[in-house]
């Protein structure tokens, strides 16, 4: 059978299936294209998926032996909700924190919290203390959910800032209040809350080419929206590819998640997205590719998604195990782009699993272009298509025109995917966000047939291992040092990572600056996935072009052209 065009199966499915109904919809005065069916809220999502998960009865999450039923992790949601609620008095409009590492608690925080109305902040589980005081002081959160070494760090602002910390896992003990005692004895009853689904859902924060992260506020509607686009995609494809005739049924779906469930990659194209696709989650606490093939095995695991450096361990440990992990039918990458001769080793390798490629963004909530299968394997260096049937692309040059077919601009999306704003940045919201329009800092082309390949970036960004680091972040900790005069910080090429943090500075004339040295003197003051692993240093002053500002390109490119020369 002869499968159809995506365009073709995207318009068969909006006619024929009630869920998936499209119609223009006003949005804080802009008119979106929008679902008119789906749950308006994060929350409902729990209630929209019961039937797919056995009316609760499935098994729902597994972490390092630990095993959920859809129902139990359902009643455990609603518990915490009503711990928050009636202990904590958290109410529609406030904020409340996570700052953990990879726990099933974060995954029943999220559902909670905006069960109760209130806004979750996600907290990067790598920060320091210094960051951390940033993104509570930015998101004015008060109420804090974390586990050991995140409650160290965060022992020091408790006074200072008024929180409340409640210890989850390995925090429980180190303060007053632990996650267990509380959500034990609480009632399952749900909360009666109306929550509209243009209220905030969530702050996420995304680094920006400012030194501070930005919060990216999410809505209930564009978190869900984003959810129901690429639950489409799963009604679309036997449409598009038809399966073979006496082919056996299509496993259960089921996700590895393997990525920081504080990025948009774990918590919506993952996690979110399981509740109404009836999905499994295995929860991985740390990476490691040898736990990923076995788990891959025992739990016959058919998603995966994760950055570069994951696929390619991945595919490492199978070949080293010698299987084929034969369940996978998605082998998808977020975050970074995957090198363009991974691709093929990969499908070769997992010969049953469709690798794919996408690219998305917190403010889009993850949503955004992709492929997968032949389409991505024919064009490696492509990021995809556009995900049908919400959003709208335009190409543009720096004046805000259209560039021609095939010519580079900047990726300008427009769907109600969309964040609100940036948190306390209308200057910023304002640049990045124009009647709907969000204009992504990302430079493309793209041709006839819609596909979009993405060249470069506007935005000074750094992306190690699918880890976004600005480099005005890294800068400013490095002017810190007392001997250092200026400094660029920038990407270097790297075969594991994709991208690891490079820096140039400029010292006093007779200091020095050891590699080692430099490494010490930021421990605390930034994460250390961003301390440079590269460091160069003079005392000249550096590179500046015609207008007298630093020439970042140049700084960076004479510095990469020593490491060539070495190797």
């Amino acid at each position: 059978m002869t499968g159809m065009t995506q365009e073709a199966a995207a318009a068969h499915v909006i006619a024929t299936n009630p869920t998936f109904a499209v119609a223009p919809t006003v949005v804080r005065g802009v008119t979106f294209k929008a679902f008119q069916n789906i749950p308006a809220t994060v929350p409902a999502l729990m209630a929209a998926g019961m039937a797919q998960h056995a009316d609760g009865t499935a098994d729902y999450l597994l972490y390092e032996g630990e095993r959920w039923t859809f129902g139990a992790f359902c009643d455990e949601v609603r518990r915490v909700a009503n711990v928050l609620h009636t202990k904590f008095g958290v109410a529609k409009g406030d904020r409340v924190a996570i700052a953990m590492r990879n726990y099933p608690e974060l995954m029943t925080l999220v559902l909670a919290i905006s069960a109760t109305g209130a806004t979750v902040v996600f907290v990067n589980a790598w920060w320091t203390t210094e960051e951390l005081d940033y993104a509570l002081g930015d998101s004015g959160a008060k109420l804090v959910f974390a586990d050991g070494p995140r409650i160290e760090r965060l022992l020091p602002l408790v006074d200072d800032m008024s929180l409340s910390l409640v210890g989850v896992r390995d925090g429980e003990g180190m303060v007053d209040l632990s996650y267990s005692a509380l959500q034990t004895s609480a009632s399952d009853t749900p909360l009666d809350v109306v929550i509209d689904t243009d209220d905030d859902f969530a702050v996420m924060y995304s680094s920006g080419t400012t030194g501070h992260p930005k919060g990216v506020v999410q809505t209930h509607r564009s978190a869900v929206s984003a959810v129901f686009s690429w639950l489409m995609q799963a009604v679309m494809a036997p449409l598009v590819t038809p399966p073979a005739p006496g082919a056996p049924a299509p496993l259960r779906p089921s996700a590895l998640v393997a990525t920081p469930l504080f990025h948009v990659t774990a918590t919506h194209p993952l996690f979110l997205l399981s509740l109404p696709a009836g999905a499994h989650i295995t929860l991985m606490r740390k990476w490691d590719a040898a736990d990923a093939v076995r788990l891959i095995q025992e739990e016959k695991i058919t998603r995966f998604l994760g950055v570069p450096t994951q696929s390619a361990e991945l595919m490492m440990a199978a070949r080293d195990a010698g299987v084929t992990l034969d369940t996978l039918d998605y082998l998808g990458s977020g975050g970074a782009k995957r090198p363009a001769a991974q691709v093929a080793q990969l499908a070769d390798t997992f010969p049953n699993a469709g690798i794919a490629t996408g690219w998305g963004m917190t403010e889009t909530n993850a949503l955004g272009i992709g492929m997968i299968g032949d389409d991505y394997v024919n064009r490696p260096e492509s990021a995809g298509k556009l995900h049908p049937p919400l959003q709208e692309l335009r190409l543009l040059d720096d004046a805000g025109n259209d560039v021609p077919l095939g010519a580079l601009g900047e990726i300008t999306v427009k769907s109600p995917a969309n964040m609100r704003c940036y948190l306390n940045k209308p200057e910023a919201t304002a640049e990045t966000l124009q009647d709907g329009w969000l204009r992504t800092g990302d430079l493309a082309v793209m041709d006839a047939e819609g596909y979009v390949t993405i060249l470069d970036r506007k935005k000074n960004i750094i992306i190690r291992g699918g880890e976004n680091i600005a480099c005005l972040d890294v800068e400013g900790a490095l002017h810190r040092l007392p001997d250092v005069i200026e400094a660029c910080a920038f990407s270097v090429p790297d075969d594991r990572l994709g991208e690891v943090v490079g820096a140039c500075v400029q010292l006093r004339t007779g200091a020095s600056l050891s590699d080692a040295e430099m490494a010490a003197a930021l421990d605390g003051h930034l994460a250390k996935f961003k301390i440079p692993v590269h460091l160069w240093t003079q005392h000249t002053a550096l590179l500046r072009g015609a207008t007298d500002k630093l020439d970042r390109r140049g700084v960076r490119a004479a510095c990469l052209e020593k490491i060539e020369a070495t190797t």
